[in-house]
């Protein structure tokens, strides 16, 4: 009996090292895509890239330029803030961090989905909750 209480808990310890896994990697690519905002934003806004990506004409990327530069800042400074998350050493801490941060990813996506575009909100906010939930259930 005492040998498959000992299975059942490897295998509960293996689920949950799982979950905490696939929440991490989630968290990863959150950072990940806030990244690839920030090189967007700050330095492809008024390359062909960021003119597709953002929908804009090349006389509206001169304007807005160093506005989208200022935001692509902030997004590395969520995608840095995920990331220390990620490598904190202490577990509970890098939850609250990572937890914290995402919050800040939802809530920034969801103002840019109700100013912006609705995009936003599939693109940014979406994967942060997902994340987020992944990251409470682990």
């Amino acid at each position: 009996m005492r040998a498959v209480l000992t299975s059942t808990r490897k295998l509960t310890l293996l689920g949950e090292l799982t979950l905490i896994l696939i929440a991490n990697v989630l968290v990863a690519l959150v950072a990940a895509l806030h990244v690839f905002f920030l090189i967007l934003e700050m330095f492809l806004w008024d390359r062909p890239l960021g003119l597709k990506v953002f929908r804009n004409t090349p006389e509206k990327a001169e304007i807005t330029k160093v506005l989208a530069a200022n935001q692509g800042l902030y997004n590395g400074f969520l995608a840095a803030g995920l990331t220390w998350g990620l490598v904190h050493g202490n577990p509970a801490f890098a939850l609250q961090i990572k937890a914290f941060f995402l919050l800040c990813v939802i809530v920034a996506g969801v103002y840019g989905a109700a100013t912006v575009s609705t995009r936003i909100l599939m693109v940014q906010a979406l994967p942060a909750a997902v994340a987020l939930v992944a990251l409470f259930l682990a």
